[in-house]
């Protein structure tokens, strides 16, 4: 079957993409079959142009994961109502949540005004929910108060998105001088400080640390002041750092790091994949109308066309990063 790219978003997961794509095997999804060169895995939607497998139809839409290319050829099974994994056989073996391609038609989540906002956040906000149902399954690890690095990251704003929805310890951001403004009018936070600011903290609370940023010297001073009151220290991944968490056995508690795959299979056996699809769907709906909404200002679309347009976004991206409160999207047909 051919899916012909419509629109992809970038962000900087896709940068984190490229940068661990030999380490985790990102480069394996869309391999090019030349040395040194890879294709960069985006989210996306893509219209079915030829089929030879009953059950897709030429003209359907799917959102899933695509390199950054005009058409991507697959091999369906295990078609659905929901949609179809891809068989070809040099996907077999990596995770099979990228795999995943979703029928629009059918899709509870899917809403076609939001399509830029959920390619954006839908893989964001999937590592956001299911960290925040990790640390409500665990309940907090016994903590009182939350304490996230990176907050004004979409990741990180879509934990704090869903934590507020299970009732969840006090949620205390740390960000830069810079962001503070942007990150205080989520009204996501019961509180908002500068990094400079930690020890004005109050490090009597038990205090679970979830760390987006990955800054190692910001980790020791976290343990530093919070001391034995840390009951926990979760790397959730970075949105600026793209190198792995690294064992340190000075740190108590030892980091950890999240990984959602884990946690969905985890509720796949406790609920089955039509629950999670439908609670996560919900909370997702939720998320991206908050998002899009104009009076709240959290984020504004910016629209590129054509691959000629995407190069400058995703150097701009590894360069420096992206601004909180821009969404970036690139239209190919």
């Amino acid at each position: 079957m051919l899916l012909a790219v419509d629109r992809f978003a970038l962000t900087t997961n896709n940068i984190t993409y490229a940068a661990f794509g030999d380490a985790m095997n990102y480069w394996s999804f869309f391999p090019t079959g030349q040395d040194g060169w890879g294709h960069m895995p985006v989210w996306g939607f893509a219209t079915v142009t030829d089929s030879r497998v009953p059950g897709v139809d030429p003209g359907e839409r799917f959102y899933g994961y695509f390199p950054i290319a005009t058409v991507l050829k697959v091999r369906p099974e295990r078609i659905s109502e929901r949609g179809f994994y891809d068989a070809t056989d040099y996907r077999q073996g990596l995770p099979s949540p990228y795999n995943q391609y979703t029928r629009c038609s059918t899709d509870g989540a899917y809403v076609k005004e939001l399509e830029d906002y959920q390619m954006l956040l839908r893989p964001l906000f999937f590592t956001s929910y299911m960290l925040a149902d990790f640390l409500a399954d665990n309940d907090f690890f016994g903590a009182r108060q939350l304490v996230v690095s990176s907050a004004s990251s979409k990741t990180a704003y879509g934990a704090a998105f869903a934590l507020r929805e299970m009732g969840d310890p006090a949620r205390i951001a740390l960000t830069s001088p810079s962001n503070r403004d942007y990150v205080e009018g989520l009204g996501l936070y019961q509180q908002v400080v500068d990094y400079d600011q930690l020890a004005s903290l109050d490090a009597d609370q038990p205090t679970l640390y979830v760390d987006f940023s990955g800054d190692e010297a910001l980790r020791h001073a976290v343990h530093d002041h919070f001391g034995a009151a840390l009951v926990y220290d979760c790397y959730a991944d970075s949105a600026t750092n793209t190198e792995f968490l690294k064992a340190d056995a000075t740190l108590t508690p030892e980091p950890r790091f999240f990984f959602a795959p884990v946690q969905i299979r985890k509720r796949n056996q406790d609920w089955g994949p039509a629950v999670l699809s439908e609670r996560f769907g919900a909370a997702q709906r939720r998320f991206l109308q908050a998002v899009s909404d104009p009076v709240s200002g959290w984020m504004s679309l910016c629209e590129h066309r054509g691959f000629e347009a995407a190069g400058p976004v995703i150097r701009a991206l590894n360069d420096h990063g992206g601004l909180p409160r821009e969404g970036h999207v690139v239209l190919l047909r």
